[in-house]
């Protein structure tokens, strides 16, 4: 009877040894999720935090100043086209980077299916659609500090915070052709032309009127672009100085997350034509795992877009 049960109680030792071993030595996954995804995961949360930290700022210093620049004045330049094009530009630049999304989902589904060809496919496709994106950011960036002298330091766009006339060089009331004092009103969109360090004249754009009507620097004057209205701004105040820093340094951050993910995802893309994925059979993690981090930049952007563009 005792010999019974000390046999008895070895096999269950044995029986408990071989339930343990075969629950921890890698048979189970936490939330069904290899190591390396997991570990994306984790990367991807504190990242976000960061973004959150960012963007929790921007709004902060945002409804603290009295006045903010327009995002319509803004951003509103086109490639090759001289025309008043608000928020047209970013949509497009939006468009392609969550297009560059679905190819992507597209990649990791053939990557499933252990499809070599239609991996690097749409990998490429994947590629191509964030080197849209940073080269049409590039185009933005370089509008804003080459040809409107926006900086880190330093806001050229503001819009009037109180009702006023501009005045001629002599200090008297500028006129319209009929006469009338030519007025500004509050919330009107400017631009300061800004040259050697110095302010010459004044950009205005009369958000509230139909059409296009820019006043523009050009010699000693300002004149609106659809009529011989002129008068010069004898002083004018530049715009908040946080928006450049906090557009710049943003954006910037976003663009180096799209830079860093073009430039893994033409490694993956390189490996995947080669067949080293393909030998593995495990149905190509690594693209899964870097289209997570694509996912994620997409996501972000999205915000970015809603705070700096839309607000």
């Amino acid at each position: 009877m005792a010999e019974t049960s000390v046999a008895h109680a070895h096999e269950m030792h044995e029986h408990g040894h071989a339930d343990e071993a075969q629950l921890w030595e890698g048979g189970k996954e936490p939330f069904k999720a290899s190591y390396g995804k997991l570990m994306m995961w984790y990367f991807l949360l504190s990242d976000a935090f960061t973004f959150a930290g960012f963007l929790i700022a921007y709004g902060a210093l945002r409804f603290s100043m009295p006045t903010w620049p327009e995002p319509d004045f803004v951003f509103a330049s086109f490639p090759f086209v001289k025309a008043h094009w608000p928020l047209i530009f970013v949509t497009f630049m939006t468009f392609v980077l969550i297009f560059s999304s679905v190819t992507m989902v597209r990649a990791v589904q053939e990557g499933h299916r252990e499809n070599q060809r239609g991996v690097v496919f749409w990998m490429l496709m994947t590629i191509l659609g964030g080197a849209t994106f940073l080269g049409s950011q590039a185009y933005e960036w370089t509008t804003l500090i080459v040809k409107e002298n926006m900086t880190v330091s330093q806001n050229p766009f503001g819009r009037h915070i109180a009702d006023g006339v501009y005045l001629n060089n002599d200090g008297t009331e500028a006129k319209r052709p009929d006469g009338a004092p030519l007025e500004f009103h509050k919330g009107e969109s400017y631009l300061l032309h800004i040259h050697d360090g110095r302010v010459e004249g004044l950009a205005f754009h009369d958000l509230s009127q139909p059409g296009e009507k820019m006043i523009q620097h050009e010699g000693s004057k300002i004149k609106y672009t659809t009529g011989p209205y002129a008068g010069q701004i004898r002083e004018a105040e530049m715009g908040p100085k946080a928006f450049g820093a906090l557009f710049f340094f943003i954006t910037g951050f976003h663009g180096f997350h799209v830079f860093s993910g073009v430039l893994f995802l033409t490694i993956i893309m390189i490996n995947a034509a080669s067949g080293l994925y393909a030998a593995r059979r495990n149905g190509y993690e690594m693209v899964e795992k870097m289209g997570l981090y694509w996912h994620f930049v997409d996501l972000v952007w999205v915000f970015v877009f809603l705070v700096f563009y839309l607000l």
